[in-house]
């Protein structure tokens, strides 16, 4: 993991795409602005996590698939 110090107003590039910066610092919150590409994803973490639980167990649940009957026809 890499550990910078950013004041307000300054901000990191990560791989010429993504550009985060410190909107604000109030106590021991800290706001940040990121600019990324459209079809990049972003999540908070513990939203990111709660998908992949959710993901997880829709691929563990049993599937029953119907029987399928053929008509004569085809």
């Amino acid at each position: 993991m890499l550990i910078l110090s950013r004041r307000k107003d300054e901000s990191v590039i990560i791989d010429d795409a993504i550009e985060i910066s410190v909107v604000d610092i109030r106590g021991d919150q800290v706001k940040l602005g990121i600019k990324a590409p459209r079809s990049m994803k972003i999540y908070r973490n513990e939203l990111f996590q709660a998908i992949q639980a959710e993901n997880r167990a829709a691929a563990s649940a049993p599937v029953d698939f119907p029987t399928l009957k053929l008509s004569k026809g085809n």
